[in-house]
């Protein structure tokens, strides 16, 4: 299945929850989802209410357009998850945190996700002094993340830093200096997720 490249707000809007896509925009009067949050498509009062598949279908779905991943990297993660020890769910949600994406937003370096990949594409950030361009890059314990010391990644960083500064989450730290940088100081557990999630749902679906 490839990349969706239509308009995100419609993923907020099927999804019946502010997923935070376009970063700064969700939280102005311009955001769809505050203007309109009936789902997308006609006929919407003739719709039936969804079938317990469609329910669980509908929780990973949120959870893919929220972290930004396709079918494949998500059954990929949810293999890993399911091969070890403990809860599956909390494990999943886990390896999502880590991706270096996302701990790019967490660390509001970047505006949303999608600007975090391409900010981890373009080579704008170094872990551990060492450039990494893979999105879906699992961000180790004690791994720090460094803007580049060049004048174009300072001032995109230092600009999203500036216009749309968030709280850290407790396993996340950060340093704003000449030269942002942020260190992941735990692994993330249930309580550090941002979206609300019916982990077991997804787990009953991809188990049958």
């Amino acid at each position: 299945m490839a990349r969706y490249t239509g308009p995100v707000c419609r993923l907020c809007r099927r999804d019946g929850l502010k997923l935070f896509l376009k970063g700064s925009r969700c939280d102005s009067p311009k955001c769809a989802f505050e203007r309109r949050e009936q789902p997308p498509g006609m006929h919407i009062a003739k719709r039936s209410k969804l079938t317990d598949y469609g329910l669980h279908l509908r929780e990973k779905q949120k959870v893919k357009h929220y972290y930004g991943v396709l079918e494949r990297q998500f059954r990929c993660y949810f293999s890993e998850a399911n091969r070890g020890k403990g809860n599956t769910g909390d494990a999943l949600m886990r390896l999502l945190e880590r991706r270096l994406d996302n701990v790019l937003h967490r660390l509001s370096f970047a505006s949303s996700r999608a600007q975090a990949r391409q900010i981890v594409n373009h080579g704008h950030v170094t872990v551990n002094g060492r450039r990494v361009d893979i999105s879906s890059y699992l961000v180790r314990v004690g791994d720090v993340i460094r803007v580049k010391n060049r004048a174009k990644s300072l001032q995109l960083v230092t600009g999203v830093l500036a216009e749309n500064s968030r709280d850290v989450p407790d396993f996340l730290s950060r340093v704003e200096g000449a030269i942002p940088e942020g260190r992941m100081t735990r692994l993330p557990g249930p309580e550090d997720v941002s979206l609300p999630v019916q982990t077991q749902l997804i787990v009953e679906l991809c188990s049958k």
